[in-house]
């Protein structure tokens, strides 16, 4: 079931989840469709589900108008035999209403969203939703989980009303446009993580729960809350590294030309960020290539801009300095760096003269007359920490 807080607990590593991606034998996807509110087609739907002996939902989600909703539907299709249902009846009336549907006694339900949980009628095989730009996605989903029970091809109707009357909002057509592109069965884990997506993690990071999260902030919280899953599960929470700046007089960026949407070069620097190896950095390279073609040389000093801060961060290093022809390397005020592996360095023929280094508070290596050239310089400076492991 796709509801974010729950998800976000999963990924998170609070709670297990598991993924059932295997339909039922023989269980069919079901067709959805999204259109405004229109008279005939939903006649035509009726009267197609009714030729093959079939029965309908059709769900409309006020108590107080539900009535004369049955009745607009009675009177597009007057052959049909249409009940009521609802939360607010008698639970006894509300009973005898769906076993007289399950029993085929009439051919449309109209209902609230009663129906979402647990039902399961492999007769009906045809969804109508009025006003679905006022559900939530796990909802939809919900909803479209009611129809297609047995092995006959099921259908589902969003119906929204005229853009004139009640135009939609940006959430709302992100979450129609959600329902309608996985209607694969077993695509429930992908509908859920859009949801996530466009909802956000829910009351998790909320004060109620977990305290005021904008203190330290997401990241820092997310990171707090692995080490805390893994302390509680008897695992040794791995350390992170270290944050290395890397400040070089160099082109290394993504360009608009190359990427022109600018929410998704956005998202490509969030990937930048927490690449951690090579594997995953090659893995990055050949997305870029596969998404947006061979990529400009600012993208090529970019990529080896990250690759030298994943070298960096293996000597926790925590800045790459260039000012003029000098390059100043740091080293974390932690780490007591050993100078023997430094005197190898300085030994070497074509450094001698080059580097020294300063050991005050952290250890820090200054490196004269550096390359000029953007290929030259990020290789040079690979070769050199290369040389201190």
């Amino acid at each position: 079931t796709p509801i974010p807080r729950t998800l976000h607990m999963a990924l998170s590593g609070i709670r297990y989840m598991s993924i059932i991606n295997d339909p039922p034998e023989g269980r069919l996807p079901v067709a959805t469709y999204i259109m405004e509110y229109n008279e005939k087609i939903i006649k035509d739907a009726i009267l197609q589900e009714m030729g093959r002996g079939g029965q309908i939902f059709f769900v409309h989600n006020e108590v107080k108008s539900i009535d004369k909703a049955a009745k607009e539907i009675a009177r597009m299709v007057p052959k049909a035999i249409v009940a009521v249902a609802h939360g607010k009846m008698r639970e006894k009336d509300l009973e005898e209403v769906m076993l007289k549907f399950v029993a085929g006694d009439f051919d449309i339900l109209v209902s609230t969203t009663i129906i979402e949980s647990g039902l399961d009628i492999p007769n009906v095989n045809t969804l109508m939703v009025k006003n679905v730009q006022n559900f939530g996605l796990a909802q939809l989903y919900q909803l479209r989980g009611r129809v297609g029970r047995g092995m006959h091809k099921a259908y589902a109707y969003l119906l929204y009303p005229s853009q004139n009357i009640e135009p939609l909002s940006e959430d709302a057509i992100k979450r129609l446009e959600t329902i309608s592109e996985f209607t694969e069965l077993g695509s429930g884990f992908k509908v859920a993580m859009r949801d996530l997506e466009i909802r956000g993690a829910g009351n998790l990071l909320g004060p109620q729960q977990s305290g005021y999260i904008m203190e330290v902030g997401f990241n820092l919280y997310c990171r707090l809350l692995q080490e805390a899953v893994s302390e509680l599960r008897g695992k040794v929470a791995s350390s992170s590294p270290v944050a290395t700046s890397i400040n070089l007089d160099i082109q290394a960026f993504l360009p608009v030309t190359y990427i022109k949407d600018g929410q998704q070069r956005v998202n490509i620097y969030k990937k930048m960020a927490g690449i951690t190896n090579h594997e995953e950095l090659n893995d990055l390279k050949g997305e870029l290539v596969d998404r947006f073609g061979e990529y400009p040389q600012e993208v090529t000093s970019l990529l080896e801009v990250i690759g030298l801060r994943i070298i960096a961060q293996c000597f926790n290093i925590v800045d790459i300095r260039q000012n003029l022809h000098q390059v100043n390397i740091e080293f974390s005020r932690n780490i007591n760096f050993p100078v023997d592996r430094f005197t190898r360095l300085a030994n070497i023929k074509e450094y001698k003269k080059r580097v020294s280094f300063s050991q005050n508070d952290n250890f820090t290596i200054f490196i004269k007359d550096v390359p000029r050239f953007h290929k030259d310089l990020l290789r040079f400076l690979k070769k050199i920490l290369q040389k201190l492991n």
